[in-house]
């Protein structure tokens, strides 16, 4: 177990707003408003994740999804300063494609997107969000992706081979 209290492990992350939404529930003396919020986080080091809460207030509806975003961490096999290979994400209709990029060309990237890959460690990278345009099936479809990017070291392990026979 780790032996940092929980306030030293929570300033490591970075947090990221990517929507507030008002909603209203009409009622018999009017209209109720309640917000909820889509956040990333992440160490800039290649773990990161998302989380969505709502509540009757702003900042509480923030601290919820931030919360939940802490607990569905993943880890970005991140090479160098890029993704190791070309992938397409998709969730229902939404579908992100994100390629390795050079190093200087930066998080080339709309949106829901950049604020993912920029709280991920990721640095250069390409992508285009093709269908949907609605953020919380964008970035599901982002972790989709990232959750399926391959590492070389783990695909070299699995064959049993070491990565100078597989790539020498």
């Amino acid at each position: 177990m780790d032996h940092r209290s929980d306030r030293e492990r929570d300033k490591e992350f970075t947090e990221k707003l990517i929507t507030l939404n008002r909603v209203a529930k009409v009622v018999k003396g009017g209209r109720r408003f309640s917000f909820s919020a889509l956040v990333v986080v992440g160490d800039k080091n290649g773990r990161v994740g998302y989380g969505f809460g709502k509540a009757n207030d702003v900042s509480e509806a923030i601290r919820k999804s931030v919360e939940k975003a802490k607990k569905n961490l993943i880890h970005i096999p991140v090479k160098k300063t890029t993704i190791p290979h070309e992938i397409v994400g998709k969730y229902k209709s939404a579908s992100v494609l994100m390629k390795p990029a050079a190093p200087g060309t930066g998080v080339i990237a709309g949106g829901p997107v950049r604020a993912i890959l920029e709280v991920g460690g990721v640095n250069d990278v390409l992508s285009k969000s093709l269908g949907s345009q609605n953020a919380i099936n964008v970035v599901k479809a982002v972790f989709n992706g990232l959750e399926s990017l391959f590492n070389a070291r783990a695909v070299a392990k699995n064959r049993g081979k070491s990565l100078h026979e597989m790539w020498g």
